[in-house]
């Protein structure tokens, strides 16, 4: 499948994301902001990547953290996933937090997310005034065990 993208006048000197090797399932998201972002404990922000995308209809965007940045700092995608939808042809940012004890600091080319592309399936929806008795039932959190 193609996914075709646009850089913004904002990030022209940033390279376009990329799958950073071969067995990738995410392409790294750069931080294109003007100047460097803190992001002090506790804090969230959004940040632009700088690219515009169009997705084929039936697919997604899914923005979600890159494991590095949470393993080390705390540092993590706030809403992740975050979604594109395929109709969606804004900048694509992503809403950084920090759950870690130090400031961290988003730079200018800094990879700071990944994407995902990913199939969509809509529903048809169907009212029903009942729905099918299964073991579960209406069992919620922790109701199967720890």
């Amino acid at each position: 499948m193609k996914l075709r993208i646009r850089r913004l006048d904002h990030a022209r000197d940033l390279p376009l994301p990329r799958y950073e090797t071969a067995g990738a399932a995410g392409l790294d998201l750069l931080a294109a902001v003007p100047d460097t972002v803190p992001l002090p404990p506790g804090a969230y922000r959004m940040i632009p990547c700088g690219i515009a995308i169009a997705l084929p209809q039936g697919y997604e965007g899914q923005v979600r953290p890159r494991s590095g940045l949470a393993a080390r700092h705390g540092v993590t995608v706030l809403n992740a996933p975050g979604t594109v939808d395929c109709d969606y042809r804004g900048e694509v940012t992503a809403i950084m937090v920090n759950h870690g004890a130090e400031p961290f600091y988003v730079t200018r080319g800094m990879r700071i997310a990944q994407m995902v592309v990913a199939p969509v399936t809509q529903a048809v929806l169907e009212e029903a005034e009942t729905l099918d008795e299964t073991a579960r039932g209406a069992g919620g959190f922790g109701s199967t065990g720890q």
